[in-house]
């Protein structure tokens, strides 16, 4: 089973998404699970000049923005996750998106995912700018990527356009939201969903590929 999960380092749904997923993965021992991030920006056009995070959302959703920060801390903490949002910067994520391009095409997904999880804890716990080339180099080696090359290919255009026409892509594709959970390529499931229900759908779909499988036999 192929799965991918279109998300944004600045979402924090999105870290509270791969919580839960990688709650439901665990338990689901049917059959092997390929999972990949795939790039989203919320917001492109933001400055790779960090700004307090709370100012940049303040503005964005007006005098209602500490309640919502307030409910998705309630419900960060439901999983583990401290959110500092007195910390936190708003900052352009293209380039860390960048780097968890190179780490799946060099590494594999399952170090992407190591470095997505890492990222999502220094943006959000760490009060972290994850547009720092050097905190990003740091960020990669602590998964095991080799720091050199990190550092030349943060300071190329390596892999610049290529991330940029995978974002394209998912928006031609129809997402406008995230996270965004795509199964082998035809069932989506929007939103950081409960454990449980990503739990529903990993078996579903497993059931679903059988089904089509023996159909395919039998012709």
């Amino acid at each position: 089973m192929k799965v991918e999960i279109y998300s944004d380092i600045s979402c924090p749904w999105c870290y509270i998404g791969e919580k839960r997923f990688s709650a439901a993965l665990a338990s689901f021992t049917d059959e092997k699970v390929d999972v990949s991030f795939r790039p989203y920006q919320l917001d492109p056009g933001a400055s790779s000049t960090p700004r307090p995070l709370v100012a940049a959302l303040g503005e964005k959703f007006g005098t209602n923005v500490q309640r919502m920060l307030d409910r998705v801390t309630g419900v960060a903490r439901g999983e583990g996750i401290e959110m500092h949002w007195d910390q936190a910067v708003a900052v352009n994520t293209l380039t860390a998106h960048r780097l968890l391009r190179l780490a799946l095409l060099e590494h594999g997904a399952d170090v992407q995912r190591a470095l997505a999880d890492t990222l999502f804890d220094a943006h959000f716990t760490g009060g972290k700018n994850v547009g720092d080339p050097e905190l990003l180099v740091s960020l990669a080696t602590s998964v095991g990527m080799n720091a050199d090359r990190v550092r030349r290919y943060l300071q190329s255009d390596e892999g610049l356009a290529e991330t940029r026409t995978e974002i394209e892509h998912a928006r031609a594709l129809g997402i406008n939201a995230v996270p965004t959970f795509v199964f082998d390529e035809q069932y989506v499931v929007e939103g950081g969903q409960p454990s449980a229900v990503f739990a529903d759908v990993l078996r579903e779909v497993a059931k679903l590929e059988e089904a089509n499988g023996a159909s395919e036999a039998v012709r």
